[in-house]
């Protein structure tokens, strides 16, 4: 069970998710559950729902949800994509939770940075393809042939 710490925003009851945005979007564009349903899940009240209504934040953001939704409809994408950004907020409590191992807490912030687009992009060819490895070049008569080693070739034992 993933514990309730002060490292999980949408634990505060003063804060929206994109999550209640696009519910109420949806609600908006006849498409949802009534306001109160949407209220009693996201363990909100009325007045939370008024006060998130006035934050400017909020509004732009129902009102993207509604225009892709009078655009495209309510799309399998898009709805993937409401709960993804909802799922970030589990995931920064799992990394941050100490009854979490090493190797998941590492495994969600790599995730994290791949969805985020902030993974080096100037790979080189070596490094795309193992790195590690060993350039001979080779000259015979003027024509200069480069030939990879790559680390898992074993070309020493005599199996080729």
């Amino acid at each position: 069970m993933l514990p309730t710490t002060p490292y999980l925003p949408a634990h505060a009851p003063t804060q929206w998710t994109d999550r209640l945005a696009f519910d109420i979007a949806l609600t908006l564009e006849g498409s949802g559950e009534p306001i109160a349903e949407v209220a009693q899940r996201h363990y909100i009240t009325p007045s939370d729902i008024v006060q998130f209504g006035a934050d400017p934040v909020f509004q732009r953001r129902v009102e993207d949800y509604r225009g892709e939704i009078q655009s495209k409809g309510v799309t399998f994408k898009l709805k993937a994509r409401a709960q993804a950004e909802e799922l970030l907020t589990t995931s920064w409590g799992l990394i941050h939770s100490p009854d979490v191992s090493a190797a998941v807490k590492a495994d969600l912030i790599k995730s994290t940075v791949k969805w985020a687009g902030l993974e080096p992009k100037n790979e080189s060819v070596e490094a795309q393809n193992g790195g590690g490895g060993v350039t001979i070049s080779i000259n015979l008569g003027g024509i200069e042939t480069p030939v990879v080693i790559n680390q898992d070739q074993n070309m020493l034992d005599g199996d080729d």
